[in-house]
């Protein structure tokens, strides 16, 4: 199953002391790339995060956001932090002493400083496996929305393939033709020159042609390359390092086509053959 490595997702979690809302972008990489941007209450759990990231993917650059919007009404208790209250107490008192038109402190500032108000221990892990719980729902989605664009890229690919498999078939059949008018043309130089036909040296010119046209092992690993690709495309697991492997086999055996080609007929199937391969490699860079 292909599953594309752009997406999007964004997934809301309301608990009982505010909302949680993640945002998780995906775009094509060699690796597994995360990023997270995390609020400072919830920087503990980011190695959970990135263990749950593991198991869900494989591959991919991500761009992983975390909103926390804390409840506008207080079910519970406010507990105060004395030990860091007393500090920016101290602290204020320093930068009054040295400086003498500061502004009087607020109070909502205050609260609003970081440990100042402590929250419940048990409301903090609560609040922390919810942020884990989230974000595996995000990548569930995320996960879900690279699925359904992989799918779409699998019809591209049969397409291609279909048209490798008969441009294949079609040199292989030309094959013959090509020796046969090649045998023609040397014949016909050599009574153009009016030098007597030599049987041991048009055999031995018959063998060289031969040899510079013999293609069948090109054309043999082109049609394993193809059927390589098509068991490949119907795995369900990451596939697209091995797709990509397979593409840069498919161009080598087309190059070595076009390097023993003698005639504009395989010429042409050489290209034609590097443009499909080519269109393919495109999308095999954004699978995962």
């Amino acid at each position: 199953m292909l599953k594309s490595m752009t997406a999007f997702a964004r997934q809301q979690c309301d608990t009982n002391t505010g909302t949680l809302t993640w945002e998780v972008r995906s775009v094509n990489h060699r690796y597994l790339e995360p990023s997270f941007r995390l609020p400072d209450s919830f920087r503990e759990v980011e190695p959970a995060l990135r263990e749950c990231l593991r198991k869900h993917l494989a591959r991919g650059k991500l761009d992983c956001t975390l909103k926390w919007q804390a409840s506008g009404v207080a079910d519970a208790s406010i507990h105060i932090n004395d030990v860091a209250l007393n500090a920016l107490y101290a602290a204020s008192e320093k930068v009054d002493s040295v400086f003498s038109k500061t502004a009087p402190v607020d109070l909502f500032s205050v609260l609003n400083w970081p440990g100042v108000i402590e929250q419940e221990k048990n409301d903090k892990k609560q609040l922390l496996a919810s942020c884990t719980a989230s974000f595996e729902q995000a990548l569930e989605t995320l996960n879900q929305n690279r699925v359904r664009e992989g799918q779409q890229l699998a019809p591209l690919f049969d397409a291609r393939l279909k048209s490798l498999s008969e441009i294949v078939s079609s040199v292989r059949t030309m094959l013959p033709d090509i020796l046969k008018r090649q045998n023609e043309n040397i014949r016909a130089r050599f009574e153009e020159a009016r030098i007597e036909l030599d049987g041991a040296r048009l055999e031995q010119e018959m063998i060289m042609l031969a040899q510079k046209t013999d293609v069948a092992e090109e054309l043999d690993r082109l049609d394993a390359h193809v059927v390589e690709v098509s068991q490949v495309l119907k795995k369900d697991e990451p596939v697209g390092r091995r797709l990509d492997f397979l593409m840069q086999e498919l161009n080598r055996e087309a190059n070595t086509l076009s390097s023993k080609s003698i005639v504009t007929d395989t010429t042409k199937a050489a290209v034609d053959l590097k443009v499909l391969i080519e269109q393919m490699r495109e999308q095999v860079q954004n699978i995962e």
